[in-house]
């Protein structure tokens, strides 16, 4: 029987991880073994390196449900531009369990642009997100137990805004009723949350070294006290003690992709209700090691993108992309243009014209930022010729770059071209970025100015609740801080059945969260939800391992 691409790509054969470290420079002592072909990077092996290389931010068009390809094409073009010539890594998020078992499987790329060795990648990795849970769950066991004793007074149960994480998909957690029982404490409602969204999550992701995670940990706010001020970890001396846990999630992850080239996998933050790109440990240390870095940004440009820019390269030490690549494919064209969900793998040429605006959106916010966009089309099996030729001319027709990519069926051959038009947009001269606001403005000028370049949108509509929580925020002592909008991927709206370009909308802002961690403030617009459930056909129920170790589904 002929093997899948799929099942090609995964039977060869993987180097040893020390061959991809010595790759990129790295000595054995520099890295820190999980067995034959991950291995963690010491922070060590930052010190002699100048951070000098290129950076690529990869982001995409609206997204269909299963996704435009983005992790597929940053891997396949990483791989085009090693085969070109140039020193290249790939900057991933690690896979959460809860999109691997729900929706989406797999979320190490396919076909032959993929990272491997892809089971352990998309289960427990190195065990990061485990320690991310642990930590999160440590101090709401700690700030439960604080406000139980007599010096915990200060304390009352209502005011705790700590909640508890897992890191799966469980609508039956998201409202649930704690401390039931003669020794539970006092009884109150609470709330589980995908450990994606764990301010811990974010935490790590923006963290320099262990100091500076020590700091940040000792600054998330957990609850108020009676009198409004916030009560921080470090009220309850808890940070310690989770810095230890998150001691080793803090040193980057190195793997391979299947033609052998370096991959850093680190850090998982969702790019609807977190900032959804990897951590800047990774991207800076990357760019110690290579020519040009690949970054992954999650969802559409109007979330992962939109968040790199204007929060992480702000962040010490961190710069802006010096291109964007935005993926797109025609089951997203169709989809935007009015196809239902079910058709959209049918040839639809009327449909793809119409979704054009959606992309063309898209191409305006990235190029907003005063930087080189090129669109990425991603070719799927069995896609229609006709179509893609379209996509190619409409673009070129509005002076964008565009490039058609093969990189499931071909790997980095099918990236070639896109390479070497990377390259070449990287090394030009620009000029300063043009954020979307200033960090010195006020929160709603600030949300406003998103809602109004970024989607497109007529205004913000700041609800009651959310204009007290900015009130609040103010009083604390936080303005300079970065937006970090929790709002669907579905839509540029913060309506998830508006598609295409839609206007004449306005964004509802319902809550406004401080995180003192991460240092910014949490935007929540609409009905979006923290934790996320699962299908009525879950991925899991695909997946299966037999007695010799040989799983199958999870892909």
């Amino acid at each position: 029987m002929k093997k899948t691409n799929i099942e090609i790509a995964l039977s060869q054969d993987l180097e040893p991880i020390t061959d991809i470290a010595e790759k990129v420079g790295l000595n054995r002592d520099e890295i820190y073994l999980y067995g034959d072909h991950i291995a963690k990077i010491k922070l060590s092996a930052r010190e002699g390196r100048e951070a000098t290389a290129r950076t690529v931010l990869v982001t995409a068009m609206t997204p269909t449900r299963a996704g435009e390809g983005k992790t597929t094409c940053a891997i396949g073009l990483n791989d085009g531009l090693n085969r070109i010539g140039k020193r290249s890594i790939v900057a991933l998020r690690e896979p959460s369990l809860g999109p691997v078992f729900g929706m989406k499987g797999g979320a190490a790329g396919g076909g032959f642009s993929q990272v491997l060795p892809m089971v352990d990648i998309n289960l427990h990795f190195t065990g990061d997100i485990h320690a991310v849970t642990s930590a999160h769950n440590l101090l709401a066991a700690l700030l439960d137990n604080e406000y139980s004793r007599p010096r915990g007074a200060f304390l009352l149960p209502k005011n705790v805004i700590w909640n508890r994480v897992i890191d799966m998909n469980d609508r039956a957690l998201r409202n649930i009723v704690l401390g039931l029982g003669k020794a539970a404490g006092q009884v109150r409602e609470g709330m589980f949350e995908i450990t994606a969204a764990s301010e811990i999550m974010a935490v790590l992701g923006l963290s320099r070294d262990l100091d500076n995670l020590k700091a940040r940990l000792g600054n998330l706010i957990v609850a108020k006290s009676s009198n409004g001020d916030p009560v921080r970890a470090r009220d309850i001396e808890a940070q310690g003690a989770m810095a230890i846990l998150l001691r080793n999630a803090l040193k980057p992850n190195l793997v391979q992709t299947i033609e052998g080239n370096p991959a850093i996998v680190h850090t998982g933050p969702f790019a609807n209700i977190a900032h959804g790109t990897t951590s800047i440990v990774a991207v800076d240390m990357a760019r110690r090691l290579a020519d040009v870095v690949v970054i992954e940004a999650g969802f559409g440009s109007d979330l992962g993108a939109e968040k790199y820019f204007n929060l992480v390269s702000r962040r010490p030490g961190m710069v802006p992309p010096d291109v964007v690549v935005i993926v797109a494919t025609l089951r997203g064209l169709r989809l935007q243009g009015g196809i239902s969900p079910k058709e959209v793998d049918d040839p639809n040429v009327e449909a793809v014209v119409e979704g054009m605006d959606n992309l063309r959106k898209h191409v305006e916010n990235m190029k907003s930022f005063n930087r080189p966009v090129i669109v990425a089309m991603n070719r799927y099996e069995g896609d229609s010729e006709e179509e893609i030729e379209k996509v190619v001319e409409l673009l070129r027709g509005d002076d964008t770059a565009v490039s058609v990519c093969d990189v499931w069926a071909k790997g980095g051959g099918g990236a070639l071209e896109l390479a070497e038009a990377v390259w070449d947009a990287a090394t030009e001269e620009h000029g300063d970025v043009k954020y979307v606001y200033d960090l010195d403005e006020p929160l709603e000028t600030k949300i406003e100015k998103i809602v109004k370049r970024i989607y497109g949108g007529d205004r913000a509509n700041f609800l009651r609740s959310a204009t007290r929580d900015m009130d609040q925020i103010r009083d604390w002592g936080y303005t300079d801080v970065p937006v970090c909008m929790a709002k669907t991927q579905a839509s540029l709206s913060d309506n998830p059945r508006l598609r295409n370009r839609p206007t004449g909308f306005s964004v509802e802002i319902r809550n406004v969260k401080m995180c003192g961690g991460a240092g910014f403030a949490v935007a929540y617009t609409s009905e979006i939800m923290t934790m996320p459930g699962l299908p009525s056909t879950p991925a899991a129920a695909a997946m299966d391992i037999d007695n010799e170790g040989i799983i199958t589904g999870l892909f």
